[in-house]
């Protein structure tokens, strides 16, 4: 039998404080959980507060499959928290600082484990800080050739900057953004671009940056629930969505990262790709908060129709 893939997630790892109590939550985080419940050996690489928010945090990840083993312990910042409020079944966020993730270290144990993974998930709002943004970067650059290295960009202003984003897109294999944040990327690197959100302009945008950076291997861009866009040198397939009823999106652009890395790491087809990716997005939408809890049942259920 194939041993499980090593899928690292590293960033923020912190508590949404929603109007209904605080829910465990931070995108790396959120992609660990669910690369662990697809079968991956999935590891959440963060760094949390010596406080209750911290403890209920390990509680929490250790009845998860994601393996909290790795997560630095601050002695002086908080464990993070956001405050979120829900406008139409949207998210809107006042991220606080400074957090302890914000203060991320590199340790040989970080980086032996980098040298092994076959995917590391990483993004923006982590690199806020010039320590964890020297962290990530670091042990970004510590992974073998053939490790996929996904920037799920995840733009929270005011905490991304050009040179943020470059840097991380000159690591990246993969590229991972939702429509919206499309015009907004090549504005930052200052390039023209096609307006609108219409499928040949996000495909413009997505060659433009395939152009632009060498190394990267494939552009995602999610359309919220109206599908995605998967695009390479020399294919692309969209999805139209899976319709569900939406609960909150809060996670489900992680899901669908999760999905997608998971059956990438199995050489699966675009077409597989983004239906992983809609569905495990689309049913994580259904749901309250960032990490359902998840049936076996249902888990059979999603990878039998993803499969078919």
């Amino acid at each position: 039998m194939q041993e499980p893939h090593l899928v690292l997630g590293i960033g923020e790892l912190l508590w949404d404080m929603l109007p209904g109590g605080a829910r465990l939550g931070g995108a790396p985080a959120n992609f660990a959980v669910m690369a662990g419940r697809l079968g991956n050996h999935a590891v959440v690489l963060s760094r949390i507060g010596r406080d209750e928010l911290g403890r209920r945090a390990i509680e929490l990840l250790d009845a998860q499959p994601a393996d909290e083993s790795f997560l630095q312990v601050d002695p002086v910042h908080e464990t993070g928290k956001v405050t979120v409020s829900l406008k139409d079944g949207q998210p809107e966020y006042v991220i606080h600082q400074p957090a302890a993730w914000d203060a991320m270290e590199l340790s040989d144990e970080w980086v032996q484990l980098a040298t092994r993974a076959d995917a590391i998930c990483f993004g923006t709002l982590a690199q806020r800080s010039a320590a964890s943004r020297q962290a990530i970067q670091t042990l970004v650059a510590e992974t073998s050739s053939t490790c996929v290295r996904v920037f799920d960009v995840n733009l929270r202003a005011p905490f991304y900057t050009s040179e943020v984003v470059e840097e991380s897109l000159e690591l990246a294999t993969v590229v991972k953004m939702n429509d919206q944040e499309v015009p907004q990327i090549l504005g930052l690197l200052g390039m023209n671009s096609e307006s609108g959100l219409e499928t040949a302009a996000l495909k413009a945008g997505a060659e433009r940056l395939l152009e632009e950076f060498p190394g990267l291997q494939m552009v995602a861009i999610t359309r919220g629930g109206h599908g995605s866009l998967l695009v390479r040198r020399d294919e692309w397939h969209e999805h139209p969505g899976v319709p569900v009823e939406v609960a909150d999106t809060i996670g489900a652009g992680d899901a669908f990262t999760a999905a997608m890395t998971h059956y990438l790491l199995r050489g699966a087809s675009l077409r597989t790709l983004n239906e992983a990716g809609n569905r495990w997005g689309s049913w994580v939408a259904s749901q309250s908060g960032a990490m359902p809890a998840l049936d076996e049942a249902t888990r059979a259920a999603m990878t039998a129709a993803i499969e078919r």
